[in-house]
C-alpha cells in the first residue's frame, strides 16, 4: 500500500467518532490525513458531538472532544490531495453553505478521486450538485436530500453496519459503519 495525501473536511460539532476513528484508520495505514475546517488554521481545534442510538426516535447528542485541525482551509490546493473524507455530525449542516467548500467537493469528483461521507457528510455532497444519477447511503434522515438532488437513496442495514459504493464514492450511514465504510475507501485508494 502506498501512502496517500487525504483532506477531510470538519466542522464545529462534527461527530466525534466520524473524525476521530477514521483519521486514526487512514494514518495507521500509512495515509497522510490533513484536517481542515473553514475560518480555522493548523493548530485550532473543533468541538466535536458524540451521537449515539439508545432507542429514542433520533441519535442523542452529548458533547464530544477537541478535534485539531492541521491545515489552514484557505490555503489548501485540492490538487495536492488524492482523496476527500467527509464525516456526519451537524457541521455539514452550515459546511454546505459555503461556497469554497462546495468548489472543493466539485473538485474531487471532476477528478474521479475517492471521496467518503457517512451520516450527515452526504448533505454536502447534495449541496454541491455531485449526487445526480449516484447512488448514495447516509443517515435516514438525510435521505430526502439525496432523492432531491438527483441521486438514489441506498437504505442502510438495520444495524446501521452497511456501506455503499458506487464509482468514487463511498458512503455509509453512521459510525456503526466504520469497518465496512473504511474497508470500502482503503480498497478505493489501494486501486
Amino acid at each position: 500500500m502506498t501512502g496517500k495525501r487525504i483532506l477531510m473536511l470538519v466542522g464545529d460539532f462534527v461527530e466525534d467518532y466520524e473524525a476521530m476513528v477514521p483519521l486514526q484508520i487512514l494514518m495507521t495505514c500509512g495515509h497522510d490525513v490533513a484536517t481542515v475546517c473553514p475560518g480555522k488554521s493548523a493548530g485550532e481545534t473543533v468541538a466535536t458531538a458524540i451521537h449515539d442510538f439508545e432507542g429514542d426516535q433520533t441519535y442523542s447528542e452529548k458533547p464530544g472532544h477537541r478535534f485539531a485541525i492541521t491545515a489552514n482551509f484557505d490555503l489548501i490546493q485540492p490538487a495536492e490531495f488524492d482523496a476527500l473524507v467527509i464525516p456526519g455530525g451537524r457541521a455539514p449542516e452550515y459546511l454546505r453553505l459555503n461556497s469554497k467548500v462546495l468548489d472543493l467537493v466539485r473538485h474531487f469528483f471532476s477528478e474521479n478521486k475517492p471521496v467518503a461521507a457517512v451520516c450527515h457528510g452526504p448533505q454536502i455532497l447534495a449541496a454541491a450538485g455531485v449526487l445526480a444519477g449516484r447512488s448514495c447511503s447516509c443517515y435516514p434522515a438525510v435521505s430526502p436530500e439525496i432523492s432531491l438532488s438527483g441521486g438514489t437513496y441506498v437504505a442502510p442495514a438495520d444495524t446501521m453496519d452497511s456501506a455503499h459504493v458506487d464509482g468514487n464514492l463511498v458512503t455509509a450511514p453512521a459510525w456503526p459503519a466504520h469497518p465496512a465504510w473504511m474497508r470500502a475507501f482503503i480498497d478505493l485508494l489501494d486501486a
